[in-house]
C-alpha cells in the first residue's frame, strides 16, 4: 500500500509512476477522499473541545443555581456529543474508503525498471546453458514414453476436472526428489530457514500480500471464510505482520515446500496441454524480510540462490527483467528465470523473484526497530520461487529425453533416487 504522506508531498510523481504502469492517474481523488477525512477529523477535534468546555460550564451554572444557563449549557453538551459522534463516523467511513483505494492501487516501479506495455518490453539480462542439441524431434514432456504411464490425466479429470493430474511411480518419485533437492539446497547452501506453515489462511493475510482485494477471483476461498494460499509467499511473508522487530533480527531468510492453489481466472485456453499451468500445484517459495537499504542486494542474491537450483541440475535458462507492464502488482523490481523446454522451443517462466519495498509492510503493518534509535519504520519484503517444483519436471524430463523413449536424470538428483540414474522408455526407474 502507498504512503499517503508520500502522495501529499509529490503528487505528481505518484500519477506518474502510476502511468508507467499503464494505469491513470489517482493523485487527485486519493487526496481528496484525504483531505475530507482530515477536515472530518479536525471538526470532530473542534466540536470534543467545546463540548469539554460546555462540560466545565454545566458543572459551574449547577452550583451557581443559575438553572437557565444550565439547562441551555446541557443542551449545547448534548448537541457537541452528537455533533462529535457524527462526525468520527463520516472521518471513518472517509478512512475506510481512502484504505480500499489505496489497496486496488499496484506498487510504484523502480527507476530502472524498463518501460514497456507487455512481455515485450522485457529485457533479457543473462543466459546460462546451451540447449541440447537433439538428433530426434523432441517432444512435450506429456508426449514422452517414458513419462505417459506416471502421468495420469484421465483420472484426475475424473476426480477433481481440468487442470489437475495423478503422477505415479517414477515421474512421483521424481517430482518428490526434485522438492527435497530445493529444499536441502537452500537451507544447507544458501542459509534459508525451512519452514511448514498453513494453507488456509484468514483474509488479513491475503489482503496482506496483495492478493485481496483486487484479485480475488485468482484464488479460491472455503464456504467457512478461509483462502487457500496462492503460493506461501502469503504464510511465509505475513509470519511477521504487526510485528515490531529488532533491527538486529534482520534479514529473515524463509522456504517452504507447500500446496499452492490457483484458479488461473482469466487463463482459458492457456497452456491447458500437459501439466503447465495446473489448479493445485507445488512449490518450494524464499522470502526475506530486510531493512529497506538491504533489498536490492537480497534481491539480487535470491535471484542467484533460484538460478543455483536450474544450475545444479543443468537446465539452461535466462533471467529477464520484467518491464513495467509485466510486473506483478505488488513489486517494485522483477527478475523472471525461464527454463528452456525443448517440447516448446522456447523459454518458459519457472521462477519470479520480486522486490516489494515497503508495500507489502505498510498493508501488514510490519516494521522494525533502528538500532541506533529512532521512530520504528518500515520493513522491505521480497519473494520468489525456488523453484516452482511442477515446472521444474517438465523442464527435466524435456531436457533429458532421448532418442528411445527413455529419460536421463541430473546427476545431482541420483542420491534422491536411490541411485538411479534414468527412467526407461517404459516408465521405470532404472
Amino acid at each position: 500500500m502507498h504512503d499517503i504522506r508520500a502522495i501529499r508531498d509529490n503528487p505528481a510523481a505518484f500519477d506518474a509512476a502510476l502511468a508507467r504502469r499503464g494505469a491513470a492517474a489517482m493523485s487527485s481523488q486519493v487526496l481528496a477522499l484525504d483531505e475530507a477525512r482530515r477536515a472530518r477529523i479536525t471538526a470532530a477535534e473542534t466540536a470534543q473541545a467545546e463540548q469539554n468546555r460546555a462540560s466545565k460550564d454545566v458543572g459551574a451554572a449547577k452550583a451557581s443555581g443559575d438553572e437557565a444557563a444550565f439547562e441551555r449549557l446541557r443542551a449545547l453538551v448534548a448537541e457537541k456529543k452528537a455533533e462529535v459522534a457524527a462526525m468520527q463516523a463520516e472521518a471513518k467511513e472517509l478512512d475506510q474508503q481512502l484504505t480500499e483505494l489505496l489497496l486496488t492501487l499496484p506498487n510504484s516501479p523502480l527507476e530502472e525498471v524498463p518501460q514497456g506495455a507487455d512481455e515485450s518490453g522485457n529485457v533479457e539480462r543473462n543466459r546460462w546453458g546451451t540447449p541440447p542439441a537433439l538428433d530426434f524431434k523432441p517432444l512435450e514432456h506429456f508426449d514422452i514414453p517414458a513419462v505417459k504411464p506416471g502421468m495420469d490425466f484421465a483420472t484426475a479429470a475424473k476426480l477433481s476436472g481440468a487442470r489437475f493430474v495423478v503422477l505415479k511411480g517414477a515421474i512421483a518419485r521424481l517430482h518428490r526428489a526434485l522438492a527435497q533437492f530445493m529444499l536441502d539446497t537452500h537451507t544447507g547452501e544458501h542459509g534459508l530457514t525451512e519452514m511448514i506453515t498453513p494453507v488456509l489462511v484468514k483474509d488479513e493475510a491475503m489482503y496482506g500480500t496483495n492478493q485481496l482485494p483486487k484479485f480475488a477471483e485468482d484464488s479460491y476461498r472455503t464456504t467457512n471464510g478461509w483462502w487457500m494460499i496462492p503460493t506461501s509467499e502469503v504464510t511465509l511473508t505475513n509470519t511477521v505482520a504487526g510485528d515490531v522487530l529488532e533491527e538486529a533480527q534482520l534479514p529473515i531468510r524463509m522456504t517452504a515446500h507447500t500446496l499452492c492453489f490457483r484458479s488461473e481466472a482469466g487463463s482459458a485456453g492457456k497452456d491447458t496441454a500437459g501439466m503447465l499451468r495446473q489448479h493445485q500445484f507445488e512449490k518450494v517459495e524464499m522470502v526475506s524480510i530486510t531493512r529497506p537499504e538491504d533489498s536490492l542486494a537480497e534481491h539480487e542474491r535470491m535471484t542467484g540462490c533460484a538460478e543455483t537450483i536450474l544450475q545444479k541440475l543443468g537446465l539452461p535458462y535466462r533471467v529477464v527483467v520484467l518491464c513495467t507492464g509485466d510486473m506483478g502488482f505488488g513489486a517494485t523490481k522483477t527478475h523472471d528465470l525461464e527454463v528452456w523446454l525443448p517440447g516448446q522451443n522456447t523459454y518458459r517462466e519457472i521462477s519470479s523473484v520480486s522486490v516489494c519495498g515497503d508495500f507489502q509492510a505498510r498493508r501488514m503493518n510490519a516494521r522494525f526497530k533502528p538500532a541506533g534509535g529512532g521512530k520504528p519504520e518500515f520493513v522491505h519484503t521480497l519473494n520468489g520461487s525456488g523453484l516452482a517444483v511442477g515446472r521444474c519436471l517438465i523442464a527435466v524430463l524435456e531436457n533429458g529425453q532421448q532418442a528411445d523413449g527413455s529419460v536421463d536424470l541430473p546427476a545431482v538428483l541420483h542420491p534422491y533416487l536411490g541411485g538411479k540414474t534414468r527412467i526407461d522408455a517404459t516408465g521405470t526407474l532404472v
